[in-house]
């Protein structure tokens, strides 16, 4: 170590995350040229290839990759440590930040977010990623995330969770579905569960799946619905139904938000739904870096609002 340069480390996280010595140039701040000499002293000093050719990209060796984590964890706890509490100011401070969460999110919190970041720090940037938990929450690991806003799940022990909101399960339809109206039923009131059986569904499913909470809850009756659409967002769901004479079951905070605007009539389920316990889910290296708390604070406090 005595003759390391522990700045070729950084050069070597950007390497790892963009697979080009172009990119990672770019990442470090560095010319192409100078970031090709680091890898060659990385190369030299940890004895081993770390990056073969693979068309136009860079690919790790089996000894680079199992670095690739480790790597990012000795990176970040290094500037938390050098970035103290004090030393933040949302004002000056330059930060991307990609979560993960469905547009729920999208229509929830970021337009508050944006009004706040506008404010109080404009250097501040949110990217987030409409995907699957199950394929996405490593991403948290490898610093591919920030930070997730998912259902709470059973997490790896590095995962660190806040509570966000509980969602209960509401019916919509559009106004004036003919259906409805024949019946009586009256927007607000429980939607008897025969009607609710007889009619068609859309459901919200990122991976297309056609059953959901709803229908277990149907089983236990010894009931079913009949689902002829699925979606990967809520806001098409909504549009859906807003344009048919399907009817969804939707998250409460969701469907109260875009009811008006879409003209949708909301009523109570027929059955019981457990609620989602919704939680903000990050990285625990990232626990005290002061713009990942900040933003954290923040978010839960703009769902505390809604």
């Amino acid at each position: 170590m005595s003759g390391f340069d522990l700045n070729l480390l950084k050069v070597l996280n950007a390497l790892l995350h963009t697979g080009s010595t172009t990119g990672a140039a770019k990442e470090v701040g560095l010319s192409q040229p100078a970031v090709s000499a680091g890898l060659k002293r990385l190369r030299h000093a940890l004895q081993d290839p770390l990056f073969v050719r693979q068309g136009r990209m860079l690919a790790p060796t089996e000894f680079a990759q199992n670095l690739k984590v480790p790597l990012r964890e000795v990176l970040d706890r290094t500037e938390g440590i050098l970035s103290g509490s004090n030393s933040f100011s949302p004002k000056t401070t330059e930060a991307v930040f990609r979560l993960l969460g469905s547009d729920f999110y999208a229509e929830l919190l970021l337009p508050p977010l944006a009004c706040l970041l506008a404010k109080e720090a404009p250097g501040i940037k949110v990217q987030l990623v409409d995907s699957r938990l199950d394929q996405d929450i490593e991403a948290l690991e490898n610093r591919g995330l920030d930070m997730a806003l998912v259902p709470q799940t059973m997490f790896p022990k590095w995962v660190e969770t806040r509570d966000l909101l509980s969602s209960q399960f509401l019916v919509i339809a559009r106004q004036g579905h003919a259906a409805l109206s024949r019946r009586g039923t009256v927007p607000g009131g429980v939607m008897p569960l025969d009607l609710y059986c007889g009619l068609n569904h859309v459901l919200f499913s990122a991976a297309g799946k056609l059953q959901g909470q709803g229908d277990q809850a149907l089983a236990a009756l010894e009931q079913r619905r009949n689902v002829v659409m699925t979606l990967p967002g809520f806001s098409g769901v909504c549009n859906v139904v807003s344009q048919s004479d399907l009817l969804a079951l939707v998250p409460e905070q969701f469907a109260r938000r875009v009811a008006p605007k879409l003209g949708l009539d909301i009523y109570q389920p027929p059955f019981h739904v457990e609620p989602v316990q919704s939680v903000l889910a990050w990285h625990t290296r990232l626990s005290t870096a002061p713009a990942h708390r900040w933003l954290r604070d923040h978010i839960k406090a703009l769902l505390e609002a809604v």
